[in-house]
């Protein structure tokens, strides 16, 4: 059985900054996409140990990072 979570992750933008305009002139869908992708990318490889030492010992479960 596999069961995946559903984290929430919030970015604030700073209200003025040329980024947040960027930003602005997206779309929804596609400002989710493109900061969850990148979350994914700094965090990810950095989870991996964590993820490891949480799961040394698990007889019964196994937590990763979905794709």
């Amino acid at each position: 059985m596999k069961i995946e979570h559903s984290l929430k992750f919030v970015t604030e933008f700073k209200e003025g900054h040329p980024v947040t305009m960027q930003m602005k002139m997206l779309d929804e869908g596609t400002r989710v996409v493109m900061l969850e992708s990148l979350l994914k990318e700094l965090v990810g490889s950095r989870l991996q140990p964590i993820l490891d030492e949480i799961n040394e010992n698990g007889s019964y479960a196994i937590l990763k990072v979905a794709e």
